[in-house]
């Protein structure tokens, strides 16, 4: 099994790295400092938190981190045997999300965020490949907080490339990738702060 760190590949400058079966953007520092202090603050303290959790072998187990849905009010989404009712987009989610599309060169109009509240919070291998998705989906990943560890893994060759997701950093993945690598952050045992992560899809 091979791992690739993807540092060793990409530039600030955000350049497309194909893989095998997808492809990705990542750049480092997409934000600036303060802007993603302002948005990690709005964001923090404006979105509805909630604690989410699915039946696991007869109980109720609890997401390892809090979660919101936000969006077009006729875009739910389900994963995970749960079904998300989007709130309405606040005026950062919109910014950010003006932002993404211009370097995405694609629309949005749905938005997953995750609040990572220390090393224990996490999300375990999964792909975003859910069927109101459509085929080989744009997600767009902005990161704000602290760094954690992001892993993505070949559903076949189990190849694995991993980055540091940094506070203001964006991440697109495009093409076949969701349908051929799963991605996790995995829980670490060093002190981290909050980090909040945000994907942004497209609902059809």
């Amino acid at each position: 099994m091979s791992q690739l760190n993807l540092f060793d590949k990409v530039s600030n400058n955000g350049e497309i790295i194909q893989i095998q079966n997808g492809e990705y953007l990542f750049i480092p520092n997409f934000f600036c400092f303060e802007q993603s202090n302002r948005y990690f603050n709005e964001l923090l303290t404006e979105i509805i938190w909630k604690q989410e959790s699915m039946n696991m072998y007869g109980r109720n187990i609890n997401f390892p981190r809090l979660t919101a849905w936000y969006g077009d009010n006729d875009k739910p989404y389900s994963f995970s045997g749960i079904t998300l009712k989007p709130e309405t987009w606040t005026p950062a989610l919109l910014e950010i999300k003006q932002h993404i599309e211009a370097i995405a060169q694609a629309k949005y109009n749905s938005v997953l965020l995750n609040r990572y509240r220390n090393g224990n919070d996490s999300i375990s291998w999964h792909t975003d490949a859910e069927k109101e998705l459509g085929i080989n989906p744009i997600i767009a990943s902005v990161n704000l907080g602290a760094t954690r560890k992001f892993q993505l893994r070949h559903n076949e060759t189990n190849e694995k490339i991993e980055l540091a997701l940094t506070h203001g950093s964006l991440l697109i993945m495009q093409g076949e990738l969701q349908h051929y690598w799963q991605h996790q952050v995995p829980k670490t045992k060093q002190q981290v702060n909050e980090r909040i992560n945000l994907t942004f899809r497209l609902i059809k």
